[in-house]
């Protein structure tokens, strides 16, 4: 419970962070964060988890809803993997913005837009703590769905071999 209460001001404060993003620059114009797709896919990735975290935990305390541990886990999973997806492709921009790319001519920006760049900077750093967040909640709810399976037992034979053996016994 404690992780999801911490995913919520992690992606909240992203979100912010990067959606209240923009810099002006009289050469150069204004650069906002929906003018690249990486971080619009932050801002509604960072929407979507903070809202599941949030449903999650108004609907975990309803104790009719606790055989639903398989339902918690894929949506777990899917949240880090959205997380983890997004995370990346802002991680990419931000990456061209400070360093560009030589190779297909696209030159740094960061030094024209600074303040552009440290903002986004800490947005993905933001998104990054909310990701391992649901990393280790992935975790939890994957030990939870799966502590409630017996281990198969060391006279398990899954090699076939028992079952032909059994039926030369049988005849």
């Amino acid at each position: 419970m404690a992780l999801r209460v911490c995913v919520i001001p992690l992606a909240v404060a992203s979100l912010w962070r990067m959606a209240t993003n923009r810099q002006a620059d009289d050469a150069y114009g204004e650069i906002r964060f929906s003018n690249l797709s990486g971080f619009k896919y932050l801002v509604i990735i960072n929407a979507i988890t903070a809202a599941y975290s949030v449903l999650s935990i108004l609907l975990s305390s309803f104790k009719s809803l606790a055989r639903y541990d398989w339902l918690v886990f894929v949506l777990d999973q899917a949240a880090a993997y959205l997380l983890l997806a997004s995370c990346s492709a802002a991680a990419e921009v931000v990456y061209l913005a400070r360093e560009g790319d030589r190779a297909v001519s696209w030159g740094e920006v960061c030094s024209y837009f600074g303040r552009f760049c440290g903002r986004a900077t800490v947005s993905v750093a933001l998104q990054a703590a909310a990701l391992i967040c649901f990393v280790v909640l992935s975790l939890v709810s994957a030990f939870r769905v799966f502590s409630r399976f017996d281990a198969p037992g060391a006279d398990v034979d899954c090699s076939g071999a028992g079952s032909k053996q059994a039926d030369e016994q049988g005849k």
